[in-house]
């Protein structure tokens, strides 16, 4: 009996929050993945690479210098 009542509490918050979720986000699937912007001819994907190998160094020493952290 009382797993009954666990498992009716379970699938109802459930629902809910899926109710909930296709009411602010409009009724978009939940399986569906965003739609991602096809890279056009003026994206220069060796600039980004290396924009974003930057900003990973520069966090690397801020989590060093900041925090102590000893990464190895």
């Amino acid at each position: 009996m009382d797993n009954k009542k666990k498992i009716t509490a379970a699938i109802s918050a459930v629902m809910n929050y899926i109710k909930t979720e296709e009411e602010i986000g409009g009724a978009r699937p939940m399986l569906v993945p965003a739609s991602v912007p096809e890279p056009s001819a003026s994206v220069n994907l060796w600039r980004t690479s290396g924009r974003q190998a930057q900003m990973q160094m520069r966090n690397l020493m801020q989590l060093k210098t900041f925090h102590g952290v000893k990464l190895s």
